[in-house]
């Protein structure tokens, strides 16, 4: 049986997630230290005190949910649960900088200090109003990408996020994205809604920002992982830093290819996944890409114990 670790990304982040962790596991606590000090503010203090709309900041979310899924994979190292528990480690966008953590190619300081350049950037990249992002529900991928064409007209509209054989995100000017939105419900989707988000991620005018994350990766110690990393951009596993390094970069425009890179998994015989962090959104995700797949959450003390529980049965 092999088992993959996976780690949430954007939308998955609440106030005072990690808090239970942190007061249980010393090591938990040493994590959201270690990512206040790297930062040069308490980010902790806005994660379980702060107010909601300051933690969705981009700019915010990304270092804090990284931190959340670092603190439960901590907790799990405490009980014994070491990474080559896992065969295959794989992140949702920016989740897979915290499996990078996780699996050692990272440090959680250099993680935090890149997640933070990385909202900040793809934030920057395109003035607020400008871009939008859509879910679109009930139609597959190829289906998604030819409605992005097709409402193109001459702007950007891409297919960012493949997540599930019937969720599909389009991402680029804002104008596009909502003739994307038509365009779905005109050709059969369930339904096709503009997302809540800040920036149009994964797409081509988020270029200046994959310049910005290539001179902030070049500057950062990379080691190989200690398990093959599921590359969101590959939907395969890579072993080799540099290539991780340049990954990185293109996953800033490219498209998030979790449906394949879950299928790529249960064909390595993957039959067990455990979502660390915040949230259960990709466990929802995964039941609905490959049903023999079992996946467990570790997000909190109490799950830890379940987690350390069931390698023991």
């Amino acid at each position: 049986m092999a088992r993959a670790f996976v780690f949430p990304g954007q939308g998955a982040q609440t106030i005072g997630m990690g808090k239970a962790l942190a007061e249980a596991y010393p090591a938990a606590k040493a994590v959201f230290d270690e990512v206040d000090e790297a930062l040069g503010e308490s980010l902790s203090s806005l994660i379980w005190e702060g107010e909601q709309d300051t933690l969705t900041l981009t700019q915010n979310a990304q270092p804090a949910l990284m931190a959340t899924s670092l603190a439960a994979f901590r907790a799990l190292e405490a009980e014994g649960v070491s990474i080559t528990v896992a065969d295959f480690v794989a992140g949702h966008s920016l989740g897979e900088y915290s499996a990078l953590a996780a699996a050692g190619t990272l440090s959680i300081a250099d993680a935090a200090r890149l997640l933070r350049t990385r909202g900040q950037a793809m934030q920057q990249a395109v003035p607020v109003g400008v871009g939008a992002m859509a879910a679109l529900l009930g139609l597959d991928f190829e289906a998604a990408t030819a409605v992005a064409e097709e409402a193109a007209q001459g702007e950007v509209c891409q297919a960012a996020n493949d997540n599930d054989p019937g969720q599909v995100v389009v991402s680029g000017h804002k104008a596009a994205v909502e003739r994307a939105v038509e365009i779905a419900k005109e050709k059969g989707a369930k339904r096709a809604v503009l997302l809540p988000v800040s920036a149009p991620f994964h797409c081509a005018l988020m270029a200046p920002a994959a310049d910005v994350m290539a001179e902030a990766l070049e500057k950062v110690e990379m080691k190989a992982p200690a398990v093959p990393l599921v590359a969101n951009v590959r939907a395969e596993a890579v072993t080799d830093a540099a290539t991780i390094r340049a990954l990185l970069v293109e996953q800033v425009t490219g498209s998030v290819r979790w449906r394949e890179s879950v299928g790529y998994m249960a064909a390595q015989g993957v039959t067990e996944v455990w979502e660390i962090g915040a949230g259960k959104a990709l466990a929802g995700m995964i039941r609905r890409i490959e049903r023999s797949i079992t996946c467990r959450a570790v997000g909190t003390p109490e799950d830890v114990t379940a987690a350390v529980e069931s390698l023991q049965g």
